[in-house]
């Protein structure tokens, strides 16, 4: 919170500062959003098109940022006090409102899916502009802006949610997202009021990276979840069950790449930085929207896969497993890429992402039998996992060397001169 933050008893202690640990009633929380991205990953299965893509991308945005929003406020204010868990416990209504109108969003549950989205956007941000106590003179006005930002989109949604036609509400909807996505991007300038100040962004570090690692769990379980539901109705083949563990190996292998190295090294980042709301802002609450996003997609390849193992790879599925590799590859090499302080991607997740253009461009000119062709996904994701473990775990070079292989003496040369280039770069030599 804000140095000119008030005193409060429905505020965290300043001692938690540093760390403010999650609270029973926010795991209770993203219960209601397991559902949400479980009912995200069946309408995309049940809508495979590009309408449906766009409709599904739309929704996610919506339950992304009803749930990241909800984080950042309960970093702020203190989920023990009773106050705060009624607050919660209302959002959870809301939130439970807006996931089962996501089947029927973009038709007869439009309005009840806007409605329940603006009460949580708008109810949960007017509750901590008052326990932060910024209608009082001279307190600060970051959540005042930020309530005027969801005050302006909310018409775009509720417009949309009375839209006859279905393309009419993804525009509107679409209109309300852009201006909540530019919120941050922008500090909430308004006329009048100015814009935030960085220091005003000044967060508990630990609790957003551990908040958003939890979201991670969230959706790899609607993975799993959704691999076992889907399995456990087919009978039990040599293709299914090849199906089954290809699709756990996937889940686990991308759990790697994220937990390994990523999460930890995000929350020390983030903990020890000068301005940890611009990393929040940055590396937590928009580069998490392609992992997410790619988890998901993932999540509807595998249940595609179970179904259709002994099929020939079809464009709709090449382009939902290729995107979510690209989406959630993109997205843990940029965070690790802010988290790390380097100014460069991990080489692990480029070559990931080169193999994952080959593997496309092979089921689109080859296409191969979906389990095959989802075999080898699994298998670059594991590539992954494996390559960049081994390179903070020991070191794949040194492992070289000390076995004498003359690769190892010919990326160690190489690792050398590059090492060299950056000092005398960095010394302006």
């Amino acid at each position: 919170m804000s140095a000119e933050a008030p005193v409060s008893s429905l505020l965290r202690r300043p001692a938690e500062h540093g760390h403010a640990p999650v609270g029973y009633i926010e795991l209770l929380f993203d219960l209601v959003y397991v559902f949400a991205v479980t009912q995200l990953s069946h309408h995309l299965v049940d809508n495979l098109s590009w309408e449906g893509a766009l409709q599904t991308l739309i929704l996610f945005l919506a339950v992304w940022w009803a749930w990241i929003y909800t984080t950042w406020a309960t970093n702020w204010i203190d989920p023990d006090r009773a106050p705060n868990r009624l607050m919660l416990g209302l959002a959870m209504i809301c939130s439970l409102v807006m996931s089962s109108a996501i089947p029927h969003a973009f038709d007869g549950s439009g309005l009840a899916f806007a409605l329940a989205y603006v009460a949580v956007q708008l109810g949960r941000s007017l509750y901590v502009l008052l326990v932060m106590g910024e209608t009082k003179r001279g307190s600060g006005k970051k959540m005042t802006r930020i309530t005027i930002w969801f005050v302006v989109s909310a018409p775009f949604w509720i417009i949309g949610g009375l839209a006859a036609e279905p393309e009419a509400r993804m525009l509107w909807w679409a209109a309300a997202l852009v201006i909540e996505l530019l919120g941050p991007l922008c500090f909430y300038r308004v006329p009048g009021l100015g814009r935030s100040r960085v220091q005003e962004w000044a967060i508990a570090g630990g609790h957003m990276a551990e908040r958003s690692a939890l979201f991670i769990i969230i959706a790899l379980g609607e993975g799993i979840v959704m691999t076992g539901s889907t399995f456990g109705h087919l009978p039990s083949r040599p293709d299914t069950i090849a199906a089954f563990v290809t699709a756990f190996v996937g889940t686990f292998a991308m759990w790697w790449i994220y937990f390994d190295i990523g999460a930890k090294r995000g929350a020390e980042h983030i903990e020890h930085h000068a301005n940890p709301g611009i990393v929040g802002r940055n590396a937590f609450t928009y580069w998490h929207i392609p992992i997410v996003a790619g988890i998901i997609l993932i999540a509807v390849s595998d249940e595609l896969t179970l179904v259709h193992p002994l099929e020939p790879v079809h464009g709709d599925f090449l382009l939902v497993t290729a995107a979510g590799m690209l989406l959630f590859l993109i997205g843990t090499m940029s965070f690790k890429r802010i988290s790390s302080g380097n100014s460069w991607y991990p080489v692990s997740h480029v070559v990931g992402l080169w193999l994952t253009a080959a593997l496309a461009l092979w089921g689109a000119l080859a296409h191969p039998l979906t389990l095959y062709f989802y075999m080898v996904s699994s298998a670059i994701f594991c590539l992954v996992a494996l390559w960049e473990w081994g390179s903070f775990h020991g070191g794949w070079v040194d492992r070289m060397e000390r076995r004498g292989w003359w690769l190892g003496r010919v990326l160690r040369s190489h690792t050398t001169r590059v090492d060299a280039g950056r000092q005398r770069k960095a010394g302006g030599g």
